[in-house]
Order: C-alpha cells, then sequence, then structure tokens
C-alpha cells in the first residue's frame, strides 16, 4: 500500500454526476435531460444543451458562478441554480485542474 501511495498507484475517484453544476472545470459528461419550464429548457436546447450531446466545464467565475460550458465549439455561461436542472451522466476524469 505504502508502495502504492509513493508511486501514485492508487485507486481512482469513483464519482457520480447528476447535474451539470455537479462537474468540475475540465470535466465532460452527456446530457440526459433538461428539467426545466419549456421556454428556459428550449432556449437552452437553442443554445446547443440538447440531451444526447457532450457538455464540457471550460471555466469558472469567481466564487464558482457563473461557469462557462463548452458544446459543439460554442461557449455558454450559465448560472449554478439553471445548470442544477440539467441532467448528466459524467464521462470521465477532469482533463485539467479545478
Amino acid at each position: 500500500m505504502i508502495f502504492n501511495f509513493i508511486f501514485g498507484r492508487h485507486k481512482k475517484e469513483h464519482r457520480q454526476a447528476d447535474a451539470l453544476a455537479d462537474l468540475r472545470v475540465g470535466e465532460s459528461a452527456i446530457v440526459s435531460a433538461l428539467v426545466l419550464s419549456p421556454p428556459v429548457a428550449e432556449h437552452l436546447m437553442n443554445l446547443g444543451i440538447v440531451p444526447g450531446l457532450k457538455v464540457t466545464v471550460a471555466r469558472s467565475g469567481p466564487g464558482g458562478g457563473p461557469r462557462v460550458y463548452r458544446v459543439e465549439g460554442t461557449e455558454i455561461a450559465m448560472r449554478r441554480d439553471v445548470s442544477r436542472h440539467i441532467h448528466v451522466e459524467l464521462l470521465g476524469a477532469p482533463a485539467f485542474g479545478d
């Protein structure tokens, strides 16, 4: 066990993200559902937040919000209170730190 700790061979943390707001900077996920009022959901879908598409957290504003999400080459800034209602399936570990 000490060998694994010294050489960085420890088990990777398995996290589950239920909402877009749960992702860390650099993490990607697939949008599974938008649980929002129809006008807000339609607006987000027009911007590219569509079930089945990959979303990546590009960066975060001071204090954690708003966050910038990258979808199909487009960057979208969104407040945390909205991103909590977008359900996702986590794809993998962060590409870079928080």
